[in-house]
């Protein structure tokens, strides 16, 4: 895997290779560009405002004299020079651009079809490679995008998905990154927005994620009933050794059902008392 010393070092060769020294214009270049010199000399003052250019703290100026690059590669920020008639530039943008990826339908590993969408943050890191190696540098880093983020999301299952968004969009950056070198691009940033599922597919896991609840729920609630017969049982152990416990209990369920202001309160009345009624 090749490091950013590495490169760092292609893309310098890649530059110096487009740049072209003095000696390659020729004799016919060199005679056009004394010639545009001496016609600026001759039309001083004027001619001077047609020569000096300026660009903005966040832009980089390319030079093309008689249509290669000129030595020193990209100028600026502030003042620059360049010669009428031989000479034309490009203003390039060296800020952090943003971009929304489309949704995009996506078949997963595990056969689902899912639509996934994100946001790209990258910048130009060499103006020069960004305008000879590429037509539109910001176009192809968004086609680009939307290919990577198929071609990445297609290897994962839904649950990897939905749970190393963080994996994925790290993937997505290095892969970006590794395809945009040549074109003096920088991602720095991806980042998953939105996963959409289809109906059919959310229902049926609201009701997969329904069934679990019930059943830890059905296991709690088994789980109560067993630890209070336990319970039970012991308390009816305590109230057989001692029959005035019963009795306490009884005025204890009485003061806890007047407690609460019910017009009913029931009196619970001994059994034996009631078995000498019957006998009469």
């Amino acid at each position: 895997m090749e490091t950013d010393e590495m490169r760092a070092a292609k893309r310098r060769e890649r530059q110096s290779a487009l740049e072209n020294t003095d000696n390659e214009l020729g004799l016919c270049g060199w005679l056009l560009v004394l010639f545009s010199l001496l016609l600026v000399l001759v039309t001083l003052p004027l001619s001077i405002w047609m020569c000096i250019k300026i660009v903005k703290e966040y832009e980089r100026a390319i030079i093309f004299r008689l249509g290669r690059i000129l030595r020193g590669g990209a100028k600026g920020p502030g003042l620059f020079f360049i010669v009428p008639c031989t000479d034309s530039f490009i203003n390039v943008d060296m800020r952090t651009i943003t971009f929304d990826i489309p949704p995009q339908e996506v078949l997963t590993k595990d056969s689902v079809t899912v639509s996934v969408d994100g946001v790209v943050y990258y910048r130009v890191q060499n103006a020069t490679l960004a305008v000879a190696n590429i037509t539109n540098a910001d176009a192809a880093t968004r086609l680009l995008a939307q290919t990577t983020l198929r071609n990445v999301l297609g290897t994962k299952n839904l649950a990897e998905i939905l749970s190393d968004r963080e994996e994925i969009a790290h993937s997505m950056q290095s892969t970006l990154d590794d395809a945009t070198d040549d074109w003096g691009i920088k991602v720095e940033r991806v980042e998953i927005k939105d996963v959409k599922l289809p109906l059919q597919l959310q229902r049926a896991m609201a009701a997969e994620a329904e069934a679990s609840r019930e059943a830890r729920a059905k296991v709690i609630a088994a789980e109560g009933e067993m630890n209070a017969s336990r319970a039970l049982k012991e308390a009816s152990l305590v109230i057989a050794e001692s029959p005035s416990a019963l009795q306490l209990r009884y005025l204890q369920t009485l003061n806890t059902i007047a407690a609460e202001k019910n017009s009913t309160i029931i009196f619970p009345l001994p059994l034996d008392m009631m078995q000498a009624f019957i006998k009469q």
